[in-house]
């Protein structure tokens, strides 16, 4: 027993071995089967497959307004997460737990009340569209879908990292004259700045998945306001399994190499904590 550390829980054979289980289970091996049914495919079917004009339209939609949504929450969700930790006011817990409304309320509502909402008879819509802002079956529709669906993941990311900074270093730095400005670039951001980082890869790679909130909202417009996620079940329902797994490997792998990047982007700014 001499120099081993006590640990309720199992043995680390046994919890190594269950959690390589699960991780195959419900990771590893679903994607081994889409990459093994697409390796039926030959790189000049995936192509041709891949990048016809609706193809290419579908994916130019998703991971365009994927990364405008998960900017949006990088940016509202950082001010949301501040206030909800810095500030005691009336309503506070209610407006915190409503930030996990996303996580609990079904996709499919949240598209469908949505385009409700911002339709041209709509509340919000009705004032809107006369100012020619097209909130519902349109492009514009999809990002709201989105940053709708990601904002939880850059709020709950932030708000503990805002809630352990040390509000004695920036009462230093004002002691010390700094500004405001000056305070937040240079205390609060470099802190902040890879927890944000953190929230935007998750915010981003929900949205790239997000089927259900953007199917009511979008209208499915051909060429126009169609996502990736959409076309492949579209694909399925015609039963042309080929087309299917070549736009479900592309999205895999261009996911994949963005969320990669983001990671490598991740541990550069971790360096700003030290």
């Amino acid at each position: 027993m001499t120099g081993r550390k006590y640990t309720p829980l199992p043995g680390f054979g046994l919890t190594l071995g269950f959690t390589l289980f699960y991780l195959s289970a419900v990771v590893l091996i679903p994607l081994g089967a889409l990459a093994l049914r697409a390796s039926e495919l030959s790189p000049g079917e995936i192509w041709r497959l891949t990048t016809t004009e609706r193809a290419l339209a579908a994916f130019r939609l998703t991971f365009g307004a994927s990364f405008l949504a998960a900017l949006l929450n990088a940016v509202f969700g950082t001010l949301l997460a501040w206030v909800l930790t810095r500030y005691d006011f009336t309503g506070r817990r209610l407006l915190d737990a409503l930030v996990d409304f996303p996580f609990a309320l079904p996709t499919a509502v949240a598209g469908l009340t949505l385009a409700t909402l911002f339709a041209p008879n709509g509340w919000l819509g009705s004032f809107l569209v006369p100012l020619g802002i097209h909130g519902a079956y349109s492009q514009l529709g999809v990002v709201i879908a989105l940053t709708f669906t990601g904002l939880p993941f850059m709020v709950r990311t932030l708000q503990p990292v805002i809630g352990n900074l040390d509000a004695e270093v920036e009462e230093a730095a004002a002691t010390l004259g700094a500004s405001r400005g000056v305070t937040f670039r240079r205390v609060i951001a470099p802190l902040l700045f890879p927890p944000m980082l953190t929230g935007f890869a998750l915010s981003f790679g929900r949205a790239i998945g997000e089927y259900g909130s953007v199917v009511f909202i979008s209208g499915n417009l051909r060429g126009k306001t169609e996502i990736a996620p959409y076309l492949i079940v579209l694909r399925l329902e015609d039963y042309d399994y080929p087309g299917a797994m070549a736009l479900a490997v592309v999205l895999l792998v261009i996911s994949f190499t963005l969320l990669a990047v983001i990671n490598l982007l991740e541990r550069w700014a971790s360096r700003f904590e030290r």
